[in-house]
């Protein structure tokens, strides 16, 4: 463990390292303020920025190799929401006081139905990362005893309306601890990671950007507790957040993966 947030932010859902600044930022959940925070190693806020956006439900954060910051406003735990948004940050306002934002908005090829039915309720989301122009999605499924699928989808990085495309899925397990929570990829695109409560999950050796069609590595959490964000600080170091609830949790670890 690195380091304890501050007890004001309980609900902390995602969260991002900035490379070209060493930055990492952090954001609360849909019903909080819509702020992001920029924090210290230890976990200390140094930066508070103002989003000219409302926290519909904030889930995680990502930014392009050029240090703007993207927010994924797309929670979606029934399935119903029409309007999920990605909201650019552009690099130059990330140090002022408050932020205008530019909205990327998209909707799942593959549903049709607001909601559908229960058995297909797959279109929950709290993972993305940005790459090579493009947002990558990764759904959470709020299907019982499917709760470890998750389904992987591309979005153009551009201001408009788009269509999600379907390109990949993979299945974590069936108990609610399989739920994928956050998502990145390495600086040199080799590792995507994607987090659950009982597990981290590295995939390489993937055919394009198809990434769940890699090669995956299990690692085990002991440790019980919401997490929410991850985060590549190099390539093989891992940044861990999550939330605080009953008097655990509310802390930023640090993992370090085998080379």
């Amino acid at each position: 463990m690195l380091g304890d947030l501050p007890n004001s932010l309980k609900e902390v859902s995602g969260n991002e390292y900035i490379q070209s600044t060493k930055a990492i930022w952090i954001l609360e959940d849909g019903g909080n303020s819509s702020n992001v925070y920029r924090i210290s190693s230890t976990g200390k806020v140094q930066h508070e920025l103002d989003i000219d956006a409302k926290n519909k439900d904030w889930e995680d954060l990502t930014s392009d190799e050029f240090g703007n910051l993207y927010i994924g406003d797309f929670g979606n735990n029934y399935s119903k929401r029409k309007k999920l948004k990605i909201l650019k940050i552009k690099k130059e306002d990330l140090d002022k006081e408050d932020a205008k934002i530019e909205e990327i908005e998209f909707e799942y090829e593959d549903q049709k139905k607001f909601p559908p039915k229960k058995k297909d309720r797959f279109f929950d989301a709290e993972s993305f990362f940005w790459f090579n122009n493009h947002f990558y999605i990764f759904t959470k499924s709020r299907v019982k005893k499917k709760y470890g699928k998750t389904s992987l989808y591309k979005v153009p990085a551009v201001k408009g309306k788009h269509t999600a495309k379907l390109i990949g899925e993979y299945d974590n397990g069936n108990k609610v601890s399989s739920w994928i929570t956050s998502a990145d990829i390495s600086a040199d695109g080799k590792k995507v990671v994607l987090l659950s409560q009982k597990n981290i999950l590295i995939f390489t050796n993937f055919l394009g950007d198809n990434f769940l069609s890699g090669t995956v590595q299990k690692i085990p959490l002991e440790h019980q507790s919401q997490k929410e964000g991850i985060c590549f600080k190099d390539n093989n170091t891992l940044l861990i957040t999550d939330e605080r609830t009953g008097g655990e949790g509310g802390n930023i670890y640090e993992y370090i993966l085998k080379k």
